[in-house]
């Protein structure tokens, strides 16, 4: 067990000159008679000890024990631990994971790794004041319902309002909480089909954004909880640059070299939405081509087509 902080530096501190006497009994053993130490600590500095000491159980009733605490120090059950000794990329990989595990949904976890990240003294104040900023923020509580229904797999129906603000409601049978260009969605599939315009093998998954979610919008449903999201295979080629700079991706079947056309990537993905996996293509241009399966290529080539036709080509 650590102490945050190193307390030989709160026991000498002196803020305002203001000082208290602190007698601190330490009991050599049971039976023996104990000796008296004085401290000279400020105000605040007590107030930390006293913390500290409640914060380990160190207490005498429900009064904490700065005396406890020392002892406790003194027979190593407390060990003292540097609190600047971590390095930049120690903290950027905890940053990266609670924001990481914002953006999945896995709140709780988030905010103990932000509450670890608050007790050290090397964040810059930017970094500090995002994380109490995130440890402010209360999690809705309709969000915490959603992350126990997705974790019990128990189907549940939710009121959802599209763009439009038109009012939809859908039962959900899978979930997953995912983080798109800088916004949170609940991939799910859902019984109702109306209004998707998704490829038929897709029209059963939805792309629901979390702050379309009205208040008081969700409850439990029957029926069973599938194990997955509807998906489809797509067989890219990736060529020239982008070949050699590719990185397989946890949702890729297949990635390999091609012997014929050279310095032609291979690569199969299963994907359970066509607009953002358009989305995620688009950029590479003529180096990815979509070569499977029919439909996606069909349903690709209508928006090339769309696209050539705004530009007057």
């Amino acid at each position: 067990m650590y102490v945050t902080g190193c307390v030989s530096s709160i026991l000498a501190a002196k803020i305002e000159n203001v000082e208290y006497k602190v007698y601190v009994q330490i009991e050599e053993a049971m039976g023996r008679r104990g000796q008296s130490v004085t401290l000279s600590i400020s105000d605040s500095d007590k107030a930390q000890l006293e913390q500290i000491a409640l914060e380990q159980g160190m207490t005498w009733g429900d009064r904490p024990n700065i005396s406890r605490l020392v002892e406790a120090i003194a027979r190593r059950e407390l060990l003292l631990g540097r609190n600047n000794d971590w390095s930049d990329e120690r903290i950027r990989a905890l940053q990266q994971a609670v924001r990481s595990l914002t953006d999945t949904g896995q709140s709780n976890e988030a905010q103990m790794i932000a509450q670890l990240l608050l007790e050290r003294s090397e964040l810059t104040l930017p970094l500090r004041s995002e994380i109490e900023r995130l440890l402010a923020t209360p999690i809705l509580p309709w969000r915490l319902e959603i992350e126990q229904y997705i974790r019990q797999q128990q189907p549940f129906q939710l009121t959802y309002c599209d763009a439009a603000d038109r009012p939809w409601t859908f039962t959900i049978r899978h979930a997953k909480i995912t983080f798109q260009e800088k916004r949170q969605y609940l991939e799910c599939w859902c019984d109702e089909t109306e209004g998707n315009q998704d490829l038929p093998e897709l029209q059963h998954n939805r792309s629901l954004r979390l702050d379309r979610i009205p208040d008081v919008a969700l409850a439990a449903a029957r029926g069973q909880w599938r194990s997955s999201l509807d998906t489809l295979e797509a067989e890219l080629h990736i060529l020239g640059g982008l070949a050699f700079a590719y990185q397989s991706r946890p949702e890729d079947t297949l990635n390999e070299w091609m012997t014929e056309p050279p310095h032609t990537r291979r690569v199969v993905r299963r994907i359970s939405n066509t607009f953002w996996f358009f989305r995620e293509i688009l950029p590479y241009g003529e180096d990815c081509v979509i070569v499977g399966s029919e439909s996606l290529r069909a349903r690709f080539i209508t928006k090339l087509r769309a696209l050539h036709v705004r530009y007057e080509l």
